[in-house]
């Protein structure tokens, strides 16, 4: 008799042509996800050959009851690694039967961004620096800390190894290997400041891609901790008081900045972000305020400043990108439930697209 996991596990392949897709998408906070599958029946090379699906937006915070039903468009293919074999997992935005895109799609508007003949031109690369926080799923409380309690001060956490010192390494390194196997370009993992948050870095990736990246490697993380019995928080600053919040550092360059004297299109840049700080803070995730205080390695949420090797400043220029006069700088100030989208998207449309007076 066949045990429930010989089930899970059965590789489809050498029994049928067809595959399950599963259609990933935002939900209504706009840091949900949802996802449901459906059978394919003949192979696919594009996520253009996939069919538009639907599902009631009314029960996910997209739609009112009484017109309920949104549209899903496939916009990025990944392999499935809980599935495996030819099954998919498929990035999808959201829209109206219309073919309105709804508010809470915020990939249509950045995929216009990063459309432009301007942006084209300058190929931009994203490298996105995901903190999270695991929590212990009936007390939300950080994985590895004693219930109602804390643990030593921070500073023996970051990188570290050791039971008493790194909490939910099977759940990090299961994530990674997953991505690697789905194909997203994830480069690296490490344990954060506070003692049960980590962090994964995806890219570098171009333009569009790295939202669609980003959000799915988010969706695979979120199954393996529902596997795990663990809860992902995406909160800025889960603990208050002398502990480290979460970010989500996201490093840019243009073709122009990798080239020879890009160090002056850096600094240009730069300058264009501060002229528009309050809007990039905005647009940069909810509750940030408590995480951008000018501690913890952070800028006050009110002040713009950029410094060389300054990890208290809202934009950090790498060292190799100063000696090389060329290279790529980071802005510190996302938070950790930012939307790559948006994020990438208003980067992009301030440094090569918008013209200061």
């Amino acid at each position: 008799m066949a045990l429930l996991n010989d089930l899970v596990n059965m590789n489809l392949s050498d029994h049928t042509e067809s595959f399950i897709a599963e259609y990933v998408w935002v939900g209504g906070s706009g840091m949900d996800m949802r996802s449901k599958a459906r059978t394919i029946s003949k192979p696919v090379s594009s996520p253009s050959e996939l069919p538009k699906w639907n599902y009631d937006g009314s029960s996910t915070g997209q739609a009112p009851g009484e017109d309920s039903e949104v549209i899903l468009y496939p916009q990025a293919i990944f392999k499935d690694p809980f599935r495996g074999g030819n099954n998919i997992l498929v990035m999808c935005d959201c829209y109206t039967p219309q073919g309105k895109p709804i508010p809470t799609n915020k990939r249509n508007n950045a995929a216009k961004i990063f459309s432009h003949p301007d942006v084209v031109a300058e190929v931009p690369w994203f490298g996105i620096e995901q903190e999270y926080t695991l929590l212990q799923k009936d007390v939300n409380w950080p994985l590895g800390w004693p219930v109602g309690g804390y643990p030593g001060p921070q500073g023996p956490y970051y990188c570290a190894i050791g039971a008493d010192k790194a909490f939910g390494r099977d759940i990090v390194d299961a994530h990674y290997k997953a991505c690697l196997y789905a194909g997203i370009n994830i480069s690296g993992i490490n344990g954060e400041v506070m003692p049960g948050q980590w962090e994964f870095q995806v890219g570098p990736s171009v333009g569009i891609e790295a939202g669609d990246q980003m959000w799915i490697a988010r969706y695979i993380l979120e199954r393996i901790t529902e596997i795990a019995g663990v809860v992902l928080s995406f909160d800025p600053k889960p603990i208050p008081g002398d502990w480290n919040g979460a970010g989500a550092h996201t490093n840019y360059s243009t073709k122009s900045m990798r080239e020879e004297g890009g160090y002056e299109v850096i600094k240009k840049a730069i300058e264009k972000l501060g002229l528009r700080h309050k809007e990039h803070i905005a647009a940069y995730g909810e509750g940030n305020e408590r995480r951008l205080t000018g501690r913890h390695e952070t800028a006050d949420i009110n002040t713009f400043k950029w410094g060389v090797a300054n990890r208290g400043a809202s934009i950090r220029v790498g060292r190799d990108t100063e000696k090389e006069g060329k290279g790529y700088f980071e802005d510190r100030r996302p938070a950790s439930n930012m939307d790559p989208y948006v994020v990438t998207a208003m980067i992009t449309e301030t440094t090569l697209l918008w013209k200061s007076n």
